[in-house]
């Protein structure tokens, strides 16, 4: 379902409208899957030690793919609002409020070949009645950074998003995370500018940088990333 090219001032149609009652604050809980991830509900009491045990710095191994020790600060954790860990109690302790979110839903990444969780990505901040829902709270295990699964769960997450009838998935990030700022403009996401002393992290200024993706232009960026090479 997708709406005319946006325009101030537009009005809406009434099947359009009609979305806003039908979505619920909290996402449903789905799964997702392609070729390289698959996308479960996040159990905390089941995912978090084999989260922990592949984000906090540790040498790794899944399959034919072997990480050495790590900075988990510096790989994954410095622009997110916790970690790096301690242990897998701390970790429990920060996915706990993701997973039970009023308006949100948390999801664990599992490496579709082993079956091993190697990441957490969240629908935040759903606002069924604006019909826009954000993608963040996103992270993964040097195991699978760079293997093009951060590129296949983005894709899911949008095709859901505008399936259910979102008119605007967001994505926002530290403006200083040019990793997560590259990310986004690959993906296909828009930048609309950054949101200065937005939050305060770790006890230091954050200022945010905000992207999006709207539903009019979802059919073209997904046949893009459907035509992509296979990795």
């Amino acid at each position: 379902m997708t709406d005319l090219p946006h325009q101030l001032g537009m009005p809406l149609r009434d099947d359009v409208l009609h979305r806003r009652s039908a979505l619920p604050r909290k996402p449903d809980p789905v799964e997702l899957v392609d070729t390289l991830a698959r996308l479960v509900p996040l159990d905390v009491a089941r995912d978090t030690e084999a989260l922990h045990a592949v984000s906090c710095g540790a040498p790794a191994r899944m399959g034919d793919r072997i990480v050495d020790a790590y900075d988990p600060d510096d790989h994954i954790w410095r622009y997110m609002s916790g970690g790096p860990f301690a242990d897998a109690d701390a970790l429990a302790a920060w996915l706990a409020p993701q997973a039970a979110a009023t308006d949100g839903l948390a999801l664990c990444v599992r490496d579709l070949a082993t079956d091993r969780p190697v990441g957490v990505v969240n629908y935040l901040a759903n606002q069924p009645e604006h019909l826009k829902v954000e993608l963040g709270s996103i992270w993964y295990s040097p195991l699978v950074q760079g293997t093009g699964v951060n590129a296949e769960v983005t894709a899911l997450l949008c095709a859901h998003a505008f399936g259910l009838g979102y008119r605007r998935v967001e994505w926002k990030c530290d403006a200083l995370n040019e990793r997560s700022r590259r990310a986004a403009l690959a993906f296909g996401f828009r930048y609309e500018g950054v949101q200065e002393a937005h939050y305060v992290i770790k006890g230091r200024n954050r200022d945010t940088a905000w992207f999006r993706i709207l539903d009019h232009e979802w059919p073209a960026i997904s046949e893009r990333w459907s035509a992509r090479p296979a990795h």
